[in-house]
């Protein structure tokens, strides 16, 4: 286990971790609907309260924070000290993507809707080179029935939306490749990174065969491992925060190597790199509500608009 630094704690279920400039990390409290920045000394400031489920987050263009909210599709219970998410309440509606303004607090609803559908849970996103972001839509899980669902892209000014990817099962991280052309997503109930080409912005090309949507695979982890989030680093290595095995697996561009780089709590839900070289990477601990950091073993990718 690497060096582990614990930065807060006490927070409610953290995600979507972003690294800003001035050392601090702005990151989601999903349990709270809250959007809460994390100072170097550990101090927490509350940014914003969209309420629901903010769950993933990313810089834009404009400054502004970009959130994906899934409406609160979550409930939560303890478990051996651990806070654990379960079935989505019955009084879910729907998820949204939202834009923050981390000077004013102020929230703007972007999109809750894509060709006539409701969103229903949309859970973690990035910008791509262009102005524009992919997200994942994770869904609702009840108790005898679970969402179909994908991966959108859409404009940072509100101009348009489109469903890209469909359907997969519990999409959850997404990233793209050193040189944009590849978008990844984590499935979290198969344990399944699968890849697609991007020819041109939020367009994919389906690789045939029987992977889903088209979808090519880059690894599956063995045993039981759920995955959540995730980032890429410099070298293109996938990185992909791991629960029950909690901790970040790394996956090579080529599918072939895996390090599992572990964290202690079973629900490591997000990662990002930061610090004056991108070697650091910033972890949330979400059953123990917890934002850590450890060194990492590259360079992290510096994103389109960090």
């Amino acid at each position: 286990m690497a060096e582990i630094r614990e930065i807060a704690n006490g927070l409610a279920f953290p995600e979507g971790p972003v690294w800003m400039p001035d050392g601090s990390v702005v990151l989601v409290e999903i349990a709270a609907g809250r959007v809460t920045r994390v100072l170097p000394d550990g101090s927490k400031r509350a940014i914003a309260e969209p309420g629901g489920g903010p769950n993933g987050a990313a810089l834009g263009p404009d400054g502004l924070l970009y959130v994906t909210n899934n409406g609160g599709s979550f409930s939560y219970h303890r478990l051996g000290g651990f806070l654990i998410p379960g079935p989505t309440p019955p009084e879910h509606r729907g998820g949204r993507i939202e834009r923050v303004d981390l000077e004013a607090g102020k929230v703007e609803v972007l999109y809750d809707r894509c060709n006539g559908r409701s969103l229903r849970a949309p859970n973690d996103l990035v910008f791509d080179a262009h102005g524009g972001f992919w997200f994942t839509d994770h869904g609702a899980t009840h108790e005898r029935e679970r969402d179909r669902t994908g991966v959108f892209y859409a404009k940072a000014d509100g101009s348009e939306i489109r469903e890209v990817i469909f359907p997969l099962d519990g999409p959850n991280g997404i990233g793209l490749s050193p040189t944009g052309d590849r978008v990844f997503v984590a499935e979290t109930y198969t344990g399944r990174v699968w890849w697609w080409s991007v020819p041109r912005p939020g367009e994919v090309a389906a690789a045939g065969g029987f992977g889903p949507a088209g979808g090519t695979l880059l690894a599956g982890l063995a045993g039981y491992q759920l995955l959540d989030s995730l980032a890429v680093d410099a070298e293109g290595f996938v990185c992909v925060a791991t629960i029950v095995n909690g901790g970040v697996t790394a996956i090579s561009p080529d599918g072939a190597k895996i390090e599992h780089h572990a964290l202690p709590d079973p629900l490591v839900t997000n990662v990002c790199f930061g610090g004056a070289d991108l070697r650091t990477a910033f972890c949330t601990l979400s059953g123990t509500g917890r934002l850590v950091s450890m060194p990492w073993p590259r360079a992290g990718l510096r994103l389109a608009n960090g």
